[in-house]
């Protein structure tokens, strides 16, 4: 037992001897150094994490993206998808939620996602999936209104608000009890010719004249149009601004129950369904745009976005 121990203690002063050596020392010193270099880099250009939901979406989906940063930064992330850019918003501390829309005019395939004002751009890739879409044939014979500049001017200013305020809670609301007669993203043949940038911007609900629409979510109302105003395709009007780059848009009514600047409530009445503007027939058309385009609405109704 002796001699093992004198052998043992032999090898471990050999050893110590070889660790205390200068070239050692220098050695370990420079790896220190390059791992304290590493790490303070890593603080400095920040990272992230991300999550996005649906894993594989379809054409028409909403895509949420969760943004965990490690607060470096004291500004917003932005989302660049596609080439377009998209803003975020604080959810909770150091953590953001981005709406990204997809339309049935998206070519299927790759979605490209970066974020960006988190040290170092962060990258995603999701793919996106085809869809089918209804068709519907068309025969025009001449005759209705193709719009005005002015409707359209006022439109286009609505669809593309993003503020800052997040107005909704929860699923979405049906806005009307008729029977859906037209669902989102059907695409038309006119007078034989397909329509490449053509798809149904909402889902249409048939009623008769005068039933009521509601509010799907809480908002703000900021588009009132008339069509003795100039409205001629859209009919009389209304939207509502639900906050972040979330808006509906209700067309084709009899009546208007609301005013600019109203804060409006889930399941408030906002008028009535009715045939004004360039329509075949009385019913309401409820469109949802986020980030400016229009997306199914349907999600947002069963799975809602928080």
């Amino acid at each position: 037992m002796g001699n093992q121990l004198t052998t043992l203690s032999a090898a471990l002063r050999l050893w110590l001897q070889k660790l205390w050596k200068p070239r050692l020392w220098v050695s370990g010193f420079l790896a220190l150094a390059a791992l304290v270099t590493v790490l303070n880099s890593a603080a400095v250009s920040g990272t992230a994490s991300l999550q996005a939901t649906p894993t594989n979406p379809q054409l028409g989906d909403t895509v949420t993206l969760l943004i965990q940063t490690d607060g470096s930064s004291e500004t917003s992330p932005t989302v660049v998808m596609n080439q377009k850019t998209y803003p975020s918003f604080a959810i909770a501390p150091n953590r953001y939620r981005a709406l990204l829309p997809t339309t049935p005019l998206d070519p299927p395939g790759r979605l490209n996602i970066q974020v960006n004002g988190v040290g170092d751009p962060q990258a995603l890739v999701l793919q996106l999936r085809d869809r089918d879409f209804p068709t519907q044939s068309i025969w025009l014979s001449g005759g209705g209104s193709d719009g005005t500049d002015y409707e359209f001017d006022k439109v286009d200013a609505f669809k593309a608000l993003v503020t800052p305020e997040k107005l909704w809670n929860g699923k979405f609301q049906r806005p009307s009890e008729g029977e859906i007669t037209t669902v989102y993203g059907v695409r038309r043949y006119y007078n034989g010719e397909f329509a490449q940038d053509y798809y149904h911007r909402g889902v249409d609900y048939g009623a008769g004249i005068g039933s009521p629409i509601v509010a799907p979510a809480a908002g703000k109302v900021a588009l009132i149009g008339r069509e003795a105003d100039g409205f001629q395709l859209h009919g009389n009007t209304i939207g509502v601004d639900h906050g972040q780059g979330v808006v509906s848009i209700f067309l084709h009514l009899s009546r208007i129950d609301v005013k600019e600047g109203d804060i409006v409530s889930p399941g408030q009445q906002l008028g009535a369904v009715g045939a004004t503007g360039g329509v075949t027939g009385p019913h309401l058309h409820w469109g949802l745009y986020v980030n400016g385009q229009s997306i199914d609405p349907v999600p947002w109704r069963y799975d809602g976005f928080e």
